[in-house]
């Protein structure tokens, strides 16, 4: 029945309280970065639950950054482990450490959101989040092979748990793809049109 749809939406609607200002943190001292990233976080996954907004970035440094991952163990920045020699073991074990750590928090960003009821899921089933590098090497500023990691529900528009491979495709038509999972189905391109049209086949 009409109530029972409307009771059952309005047990889903998150209490949307003003967040408490955080204070008392230096957002610019370097080891209190982890921090800052968790606070943007959960200011993102509560815009989104109480529908403040519809699309969110989160950028967790600039690509010269010399944040010093120093909560990991190590006094250099990413940026100077990134220009190191591809065998250098300083480099691999220090870069595959970051990119731990930076899963990590889009795990716990991706919990925060599943937190959130909303429908008959909660608002991870009914997002997507895009998770990307501007380069694919550090050293080189490489730019191919770049991968892209699609996570959350995207509201059943997306395929998920799979791993894709396109040759020589520019991510132009990835971000095609995309706006067609957003309802966008009239948009065939992206940014520069010399990555060609239309969104990459087998993404849904």
């Amino acid at each position: 029945s009409i109530r029972s749809v409307e009771q059952r939406i309005n047990a889903e609607i998150p209490a949307c309280e003003p967040p408490t200002p955080f204070g008392g943190l230096d957002e610019g001292a370097n080891d209190n970065y982890p921090e800052v990233a968790r606070r943007q976080m959960d200011l993102l996954a509560m815009s989104l639950g109480c529908d403040l907004t519809r699309v969110a970035s989160l950028q967790f440094s600039r690509s010269v950054s010399g944040t010093r991952f120093s909560w990991l163990g190590h006094s250099q920045s990413h940026h100077e482990l990134s220009h190191l020699g591809d065998s250098d073991p300083t480099m691999k074990n220090g870069i595959r450490e970051i990119n731990v750590w930076y899963a990590e928090q889009i795990k716990y960003l991706m919990d925060a959101l599943a937190a959130i009821p909303e429908g008959d899921g909660s608002v991870l089933d009914n997002t997507l989040l895009v998770w990307g590098n501007e380069l694919s090497r550090g050293n080189s500023h490489g730019n191919k092979p770049v991968p892209f990691v699609l996570l959350g529900g995207a509201s059943g528009a997306l395929e998920m748990g799979r791993y894709l491979q396109y040759d020589n495709v520019r991510h132009n038509r990835l971000l095609v793809s995309l706006c067609h999972a957003m309802g966008l189905t009239e948009q065939q391109t992206f940014g520069n049109t010399d990555g060609g049209s239309g969104g990459l086949s087998g993404l849904s």
